[in-house]
């Protein structure tokens, strides 16, 4: 009999050593674990015993799609171990769910969201510069929200107008070009932010907090739909709500937008723009092709040329 929880730490070590972070991963996996053992251990998981984890609990469907990810994943390692081990289907549970639609701003939107910021409440002088330059950066390098809190002083090259993005969401890093003019304005705030904060090695956080310390998760967000709601900036509808995401997604569209009206090839171009977004497939940079009424217009413009 497999000792399950031996294995899973040799499973997570294993897949950490190859780059992933898998917190959430791992969390699944430890509830699923516990399961398993809940009357007592069987010789090997089934597929049986896979499906009654993923489908308990939780009525969202994608709940249980990402609990069978954890599952197929943890089980094909398993059979390397005790070949008696099944791995349940990637079909066992079907799943419809889609993607979010991003809400585009406006350039005059993203003014009033910076302007907006600029006027943050602030004790020590660095709050409201700290948003104004975050909200800019993530507009026109379209990085991830948690990549841009992340950055540390070492992690932005003046003299090369490079950010290093390390640890990103599929644990790999990449190398992001900076725009003279954005170089130049992360230059203005590390100006300030050094005047008024207290540590500048190459390990620290780049953008901070009131506290000096490196900027929450969970309160910027808080932070940027107050911003929103304050410019007035409403979704259309429950499920359609500003996200500071969409700024990514903004930036992702405007590129291929460009493309297509500079006589661009972007299906060319794709791989490129997915490798600067951080994408591992580029089939998640192709979904922008029809999250936007305007690229779909765009698209269909250049097959009716192709035509004639």
């Amino acid at each position: 009999m497999t000792n399950f929880r031996d294995a899973l730490s040799n499973y997570l070590t294993m897949r950490r050593g190859l780059g992933f972070k898998l917190a959430s991963d791992e969390r699944g996996l430890i509830s699923f674990v516990s399961f398993v053992e809940l009357n007592g251990p069987p010789e090997y998981i089934t597929v049986q015993i896979a499906a009654d984890w993923c489908l308990r609990g939780s009525s969202q469907q994608i709940t249980k799609v990402t609990r069978l990810r954890y599952v197929r994943g943890f089980t094909q390692y398993l059979k390397l171990i005790d070949s008696r081990t099944e791995i349940p289907s990637q079909d066992l549970i079907k799943c419809k769910a889609k993607r979010a639609r991003p809400y585009l701003y406006t350039d005059r939107e993203i003014e009033r969201l910076m302007k907006a910021a600029s006027g943050l409440d602030t004790v020590d002088g660095l709050r409201h510069l700290t948003y104004h330059y975050l909200l800019g950066l993530l507009s026109v390098t379209g990085m991830r929200i948690s990549e841009a809190i992340s950055l540390n002083v070492g992690d932005v090259d003046f003299k090369a107008s490079i950010l290093t993005v390390r640890g990103t969401k599929f644990g790999k890093s990449r190398l992001i070009p900076l725009h003279d003019t954005t170089c130049e304005a992360l230059r203005k705030y590390k100006v300030s932010r050094d005047q008024i904060g207290n540590d500048d090695s190459e390990s620290a956080a780049f953008f901070i907090s009131s506290r000096r310390t490196r900027l929450n998760y969970r309160v910027v967000l808080k932070t940027f739909d107050m911003l929103c709601q304050q410019i007035g900036i409403r979704g259309r509808g429950k499920v359609h709500v500003p996200r500071i995401h969409d700024l990514r997604h903004r930036m992702a569209v405007n590129t291929l937008l460009r493309w297509y009206r500079n006589g661009d090839d972007p299906e060319r171009r794709l791989p490129a723009l997915a490798t600067y977004l951080g994408h591992v497939h580029v089939a998640d940079t192709y979904w922008y092709l029809t999250a936007c009424p305007e690229l779909m217009q765009e698209a269909v413009k250049r097959l009716e040329q192709r035509g004639r």
